[in-house]
């Protein structure tokens, strides 16, 4: 299962590469066009926004993988290894929560807007809200691995403590 959450989030990593680059591409277009020929892209801010929203999420997802998100190890630092576990079993538990709590609301959005399309590009805005139902269900599926990796015993010290400290 490793492997494939790792083949996941590196396909995942190469896409937002993308997403990044056509964003980009398009918004710098965009400000030459405007500003030397007087004319521009009319699609470049919304799909440029679209493509921001997806890159979030899909971001979202690989740092949770990559266990990159903001954390402190104030408490965490000063109590054994058993109690590292039980803060990262209640980490993960409130994760998958909030997991589910996203995936609610954004199929509650899907569903609301099926039928509404976008003013410029004309697409439905159900596959803009969708990006939060793909960052719920893969983020859930990290989620389950990684705690099932910690009912195990597979989970190192290092990954308990989940926090990076910056050397800058």
């Amino acid at each position: 299962m490793k492997r494939w959450i790792d083949a996941y989030c590196r396909a995942l990593g190469w896409l937002i590469a993308g997403c990044l680059a056509v964003m980009v591409i398009l918004v710098f277009g965009n400000v030459v066009l405007r500003y030397a020929f007087n004319s521009g892209i009319t699609a470049s801010e919304e799909l440029s926004r679209w493509l921001f929203v997806w890159m979030t999420f899909l971001g979202a997802i690989v740092a949770i993988h990559e266990r990159a998100h903001l954390g402190t190890d104030l408490l965490i630092a000063r109590v054994g290894p058993a109690g590292r576990k039980a803060f990262a079993a209640v980490g993960l538990a409130l994760m998958l929560y909030c997991c589910w709590l996203v995936f609610q609301g954004s199929l509650a959005m899907v569903r609301v807007n099926l039928d509404t399309t976008s003013p410029v590009l004309e697409w439905p805005m159900a596959f803009f809200h969708g990006a939060g139902c793909v960052f719920a269900v893969s983020g859930a599926v990290v989620l389950l691995h990684q705690a099932w990796e910690l009912a195990t015993g597979r989970t190192s010290d290092a990954d308990l403590t989940a926090v990076r400290s910056s050397e800058e």
